[in-house]
């Protein structure tokens, strides 16, 4: 510090009087004091002109919601390997703002995800794949019984916003054309009444592969659900 008092002594041809010797002080630490100003001036500037141009925090994503049973749930699959999983992998490689929530619960039919729907509506879901009604199929359900509960799920899903993908199914053979005819018709018949996006067999090209398709017969693989959620994508990607 002396040093830079010798520096403003000699460039100003200050004396070693008192009254100079004041003077110089002043002169010299108001001169510290400006530099010290217009640094943090700087500082400040250059920080707002870093914010200005850093990208800014990401939009909260929008939520879709795959809602259904152990298809969705991803029965039998390592951790990750849902078909929910795999779709929001390709969502994110299309640079889409949009989360993929995994509300799916093995074994439920669709008066369990009729008794589910309140938290699903809670949520307020962008879009909702809708994956209810083969364990009715499976149990025998009445397709009247099952074509009315997912109906009463799809009225206030619409009503609240959300854009509903209908995911289609069908049974086994040995539940007979008859039953078999009506249950996929539930599907058909609600896609067109309600205008929705309808897959129309969510387990195209993996149902009945063998190397796709775990030893129950009705569960995907981790491959088999990656090619479900292929799939899935194919059919939701005009509303993202």
């Amino acid at each position: 510090m002396d040093s830079g008092i010798d520096c403003f002594r000699e460039l100003l041809n200050f004396n070693d009087g008192p009254l100079d010797g004041i003077i110089l002080a002043i002169f010299y630490y108001g001169f510290v004091s400006l530099r010290t100003l217009s640094s943090c001036v700087y500082l400040g500037v250059a920080l707002a002109c870093h914010a200005a141009g850093a990208p800014q925090s990401s939009v909260t994503p929008a939520l879709i919601v795959a809602f259904g049973d152990s298809l969705s749930a991803g029965y039998g699959a390592d951790p990750g390997k849902s078909y929910p999983d795999f779709l929001q992998k390709l969502i994110d490689q299309s640079k889409k703002n949009f989360r993929v929530y995994n509300a799916g619960v093995s074994g439920d039919t669709t008066t369990d995800g009729l008794g589910r729907l309140p938290g699903i509506l809670a949520m307020k879901p962008k879009i909702v794949i809708l994956e209810l009604g083969g364990n009715d199929g499976l149990r025998g359900i009445p397709p009247a019984v099952t074509k009315a509960n997912l109906e009463k799920m799809i009225q206030p899903l619409e009503s609240d916003g959300a854009k509903i993908v209908l995911a289609g199914m069908t049974l086994p053979r040995n539940y007979g054309a008859t039953y078999i005819h009506q249950f996929e018709k539930i599907y058909t018949d609600l896609a067109s009444q309600y205008h929705l996006t309808l897959i129309p067999f969510l387990l195209e090209g993996v149902g009945g592969h063998p190397n796709l398709m775990q030893r129950d017969g009705i569960h995907p693989t981790n491959e088999g659900n990656k090619l479900v959620g292929a799939t899935v994508y194919k059919y939701l990607k005009p509303l993202l």
